[in-house]
This record gives C-alpha cells, structure tokens and sequence, in this order.
C-alpha cells in the first residue's frame, strides 16, 4: 500500500530502497512555502539508523504488518529466539530485536511481515531496579539525580530513589516515571 510521507508515523514498517525498514521518529516542518517531513528510519537487517527529509507528498510503501505477543529465551549465535504464546519458536536477527532487549520484560511485541519476525519492539513501560546512585535526600524538593539501572542504562530518578529500589522508566524515551513501593 502506498502511502504519503505526511501519513507516517513512529512504528509503521516501510520500504525503502528495497531494504525493510521502520518509522523510529518523525516530524513536520513548514516554512512559508513548502512543507517537508523529517523522519529517522532504522534498517531491521542491519540496525543502521538513516535521518530523511522528505517532500509531504511523496509515496512510501507501507507493509502489511502482523503483531503477535512474544517472550524472549535466548541468543542463538547472530539470531534472537522468541516463543509465541501459542508456543512456537520464531528467530529474528539480533540488530531487529537489540534495542527491545535492553528493557527487561515478559512479553516483547513482534511484528510480522510474510509469516516472517521482522522486528521486535519493548513494552511501553519497563521495570528495573537502581544498582547505583547517590543516598536519599529527603526534603530536597522535587528534584532530580543520576542512576544506573540494572540493564547499564543511565536515568534521572527522584531524590528519594536509593540502590535497591525498583522504578518504572519509559521504554522511548529512557524518562524516570515512578518509584514502585516495597
């Protein structure tokens, strides 16, 4: 199905010089004249990230795309392996599935093209447990410090997060969203 650069969206699977590839980010912008649309696509076979500047009008394959929940069991060499909940194994390859990987979860969302993974995307949310940071500061306000969390990543949490505590972070933007209680 073809489609205009103004009607894609963060998520949507696309062709692009025969490569499969998806929307990571997007945004218009107009001047007094033209209006373009900015866009950041990733290759899923090889993980590259491209920044495009498009004309509104121009056409874009979209694929047909089918969404199935999976869990993740383990990596096979240069290949990600996931099980459907109906219990079948599917394999992706690791750039497809890397990003998703680093947020730990249940249950990941795979997309589909021609009964075939093509991509795997994280949960909305994520949570983790803080492995670094500074003590609480009690009374300091609404403020914010560094952490690392369990996967590596680093995050803005509240002043009274400690080592230890679990928090739910934003799996788009890496953004601190609470403190789960003990």
């Amino acid at each position: 199905m073809q489609v205009s650069a103004n009607e894609l969206r963060p998520g949507t699977l696309v062709s692009y010089e025969g490569r499969m590839c998806t929307v990571v980010w997007w945004n218009i912008l107009r001047n007094d004249r033209r209006a373009f649309v900015q866009m950041r696509i990733k290759d899923l076979e090889n993980g590259r990230m491209q920044e495009l500047k498009e004309h509104t009008d121009s056409k874009w394959e979209v694929l047909d795309k089918e969404e199935k929940d999976l869990a993740h069991s383990y990596r096979d060499g240069l290949v990600e392996v996931f099980f459907s909940e109906a219990g079948e194994e599917v394999r992706c390859p690791v750039a497809a599935a890397e990003d998703a990987l680093k947020w730990p979860s249940e249950a990941y969302k795979g997309f589909f093209v021609n009964g075939q993974l093509v991509a795997v995307f994280p949960p909305k949310h994520s949570i983790l447990t803080i492995t670094e940071t500074s003590p609480p500061i009690r009374g300091g306000g609404s403020g914010n410090k560094e952490a690392t969390l369990e996967n590596g990543m680093k995050a803005k949490v509240n002043l009274l997060c400690d080592v230890g505590d679990k928090v739910r972070i934003d799996t788009e933007t890496g953004e601190f969203k609470e403190r789960i209680a003990k």
